[in-house]
């Protein structure tokens, strides 16, 4: 199955030797040998034909707001509708959660209620998972026919599900601890009040359920569809 990772943002420079960039963390997560990868950085201009051109679809995480004007967004946006009709697979990851609820009908801005940083409690389905957040931009009102699979009181619509081929998750299921660290030293400061940094930095030793995410995302690429 070929997997095409639509990528919206780098890492940070600084980190980039270390950890790779956003493509890398996917595929590491899905299995490198379970699965064919592209990587589109459309964030460079760089778009695939068409959504004929892989099986299935990833969107990463980046650093700009969906509701910003990029000459890459637009024809993005049409790149998820047009993913959407074609029933292909899709899942988006905080930028690619907002920019998929933005294209299909959505709202997405800058919360008020401030930043989300590091370990993250979510309600899913009555149990509690824990993921690493990294962001101030929600996704506030739904697109018609999308289902909240989690949520806190901080980010309603935290994981959404539509019909049974796109699952989007605004937390980072792909950051370790550790690169959340690597951030709060290389993006937070400035950016991210220096009190939640300092309680994110403390933080940073709870467990995280990257692992059953990770599997989670390759059955349901792998998963038959009608």
């Amino acid at each position: 199955m070929k997997i095409g990772i639509l990528q919206t943002g780098h890492a940070p420079d600084e980190l980039m030797g270390e950890y790779g960039d956003y493509d890398q963390f996917f595929q590491k997560m899905l299995g490198e040998t379970d699965f064919d990868f592209e990587t589109y950085s459309v964030v460079d201009g760089v778009f695939p034909a068409s959504a004929a051109d892989c099986d299935g679809w990833l969107i990463t995480g980046s650093r700009h707001g969906a509701y910003e004007d990029h000459p890459w967004i637009p024809p993005l946006e049409a790149l998820i509708r047009d993913i959407h009709a074609r029933g292909q697979p899709l899942i988006g990851v905080c930028f690619g959660h907002q920019i998929i609820a933005q294209a299909l009908g959505g709202k997405v801005e800058k919360f008020k209620g401030g930043w989300a940083v590091g370990p993250t409690e979510y309600d899913m389905g009555g149990r509690t998972v824990t993921l690493n957040a990294w962001h101030q931009d929600q996704v506030v009102e739904r697109p018609e026919g999308a289902r909240v699979l989690a949520s806190n009181a901080f980010c309603e619509n935290a994981i959404l599900a539509y019909g049974d081929t796109i699952w989007t998750v605004q937390p980072h299921p792909e950051y370790g601890n550790d690169f959340i660290g690597g951030l709060i030293r290389t993006r937070g400061k400035g950016v991210v009040p220096e009190a939640q940094l300092a309680e994110a930095t403390a933080n940073l030793d709870e467990p995280v359920d990257n692992a059953e995410f990770g599997r989670a995302m390759a059955d349901f690429f792998r998963k038959e569809r009608a």
